[in-house]
């Protein structure tokens, strides 16, 4: 998971979260910013266009098949537990967590495979986690030897060792607009977790304020980091930043508990990051995750969707198993499940962001391929219905939920059934947005022409046989 937290706020609903790492929710912090520079505004705009994106937890935790990052925190919390097999006692283990990188050998390692699939299932972009919590490092930093590119790695002697830019590149190539996750937090760094302290919780383990150079040291490095990612890595479109703990004492909110554990100021310069980050990709979407402000260019919901819709650009984070990064047999969601999640987050304005982790052995598992081909083959029916839209009211009534074309010129209405495999009806009966005066009716994926009727603000289709041929969900696209 990414930021881990109790607080599940009132506006998010529970359809989604239940798992065997985390029950909980990511607040969204209130106060939006919207961003003031032209080149930014275009690419949010572009962004909701998209909807559907790819999100990849992947690092050398995946050979134990345990959560990312997390079991090193000192926090009694379920997503934090250890396994006594990986070391006895806590230093034992955070060695032999740190020693997986002499083992760690993903020889399946195909970004085209993932980048075909993917965008066959109607995905758009792609967020990869270049650096999680732990301070692993994904990519090739020269800021330190704790990275995939390391001598003491077995992979580093792979063509594709900086698995970064192989991914970033290949992506790209496939169209996909680059999103880089990074974490703010390094817990492997002896400036972010000094080892003359034990570190405590999540947070900084000293008080910067008492020893300023070393924060400053931290700072540094942080800023190098995503310099090497900003400049050497091609086109970026998303810095997607996580452990919003690292963030202005004066920006915690203190009605959100996790943001009261932290106790000491951990300002990382965002403006200076971010000044660099636009100068190296003008016009760069930057998410510094639950810091309100002009660096959090949209929220991000995590494993929960808004009951409602939002006027401000937002995206939901949501695994398609049960985990954010690989365990072995996870619970993936059945594609009916995905579909339905989807057509809920379109409908009230947001994008869904799609997690699947890799394993150890640098592939999916198989049954994720079979998901995104059932996902694909809707997909080719229904994209239309999908992408570029924007939310209309009445948002979602019942079964049915809405989105618009940008023009205001179609409007789509989704019908699901949650509490069974779909099976379309023969009839249905739904409300229209007001004073929209349709003067067409298709269903997508049948071809025959369906009966209809308007009454008042309400039209009736009769759906012909082919119904049958529905999975998922009816689409029916109105224009006037």
């Amino acid at each position: 998971m990414l930021i881990r937290q109790k607080v599940k706020t009132i506006f998010l609903s529970s359809f989604l979260i239940s798992s065997t790492f985390f029950s909980q929710a990511h607040n969204v912090s209130e106060g939006y910013q919207k961003p003031t520079d032209p080149l930014v505004i275009q690419n949010l705009e572009n962004w909701q266009d998209l909807k559907f994106g790819l999100f990849m937890h992947w690092g050398t935790y995946s050979q134990w098949g345990i959560v990312e990052s997390w079991s090193l925190c000192p926090e009694d919390e379920s997503w934090t537990q250890r396994k006594p097999e990986h070391g006895k006692s806590y230093n034992e283990y955070v060695k032999n967590y740190e020693n997986l990188q002499t083992t760690f050998n993903p020889t399946q390692f195909n970004p085209q495979k993932w980048a075909d699939a993917t965008k066959k299932a109607g995905m758009k972009y792609v967020v990869f986690t270049t650096k999680h919590h732990d301070g692993f490092a994904m990519f090739d930093t020269q800021q330190s030897d704790y990275k995939i590119t390391s001598s003491k790695m077995p992979f580093s002697k792979n063509p594709k060792a900086d698995v970064t830019k192989e991914i970033f590149n290949t992506f790209r190539k496939e169209g996909f607009k680059i999103g880089a996750y990074f974490s703010k937090p390094d817990w492997h760094s002896d400036d972010y977790w000094w080892s003359y302290f034990p570190p405590k919780d999540r947070n900084v383990n000293y008080d910067p304020k008492k020893y300023p150079e070393r924060w400053e040291n931290f700072k540094k490095f942080t800023f190098n980091q995503l310099n090497e990612i900003t400049s050497n890595y091609g086109k970026i479109d998303i810095l997607w930043l996580d452990g919003g703990w690292v963030r202005p004492f004066n920006t915690i909110d203190q009605k959100v508990e996790w943001q009261r554990t932290i106790k000491v100021e951990q300002d990382i310069d965002m403006d200076k990051i971010g000044t660099m980050a636009r100068k190296n990709q003008p016009g760069i979407i930057i998410v510094d995750r639950t810091v309100p402000g002009k660096w959090e260019n949209y929220v991000t919901p995590e494993q929960a969707v808004p009951e409602q819709a939002l006027s401000i650009p937002w995206e939901s984070c949501i695994t398609m198993g049960d985990s954010f990064s690989y365990v072995p047999n996870d619970n993936y969601k059945s594609s009916q499940k995905i579909i339905e999640t989807l057509v809920k987050i379109i409908s009230r304005g947001g994008n869904y962001l799609m997690n699947i982790a890799p394993g150890p052995n640098g592939d999916y598992d198989a049954i994720v391929y079979e998901r995104l081909k059932e996902i694909s083959t809707w997909m080719d029916k229904n994209q239309s219905a999908v992408f570029a839209t924007r939310a209309v009211a009445p948002y979602h009534e019942g079964d049915f939920y809405y989105t618009q074309s940008k023009d205001g010129k179609t409007v789509n209405i989704f019908h699901i059934d949650e509490k069974t495999n779909y099976q379309a009806p023969s009839t249905l009966n739904f409300q229209i947005p007001e004073n929209f005066k349709p003067k067409s009716l298709k269903i997508l994926g049948i071809s025959s022409k369906i009966q209809w009727k308007k009454t008042g603000n309400f039209i009736e289709i009769n759906l012909p046989k082919e119904r049958t041929q529905l999975k998922y969900s009816t689409v029916i696209q109105i224009t006037q």
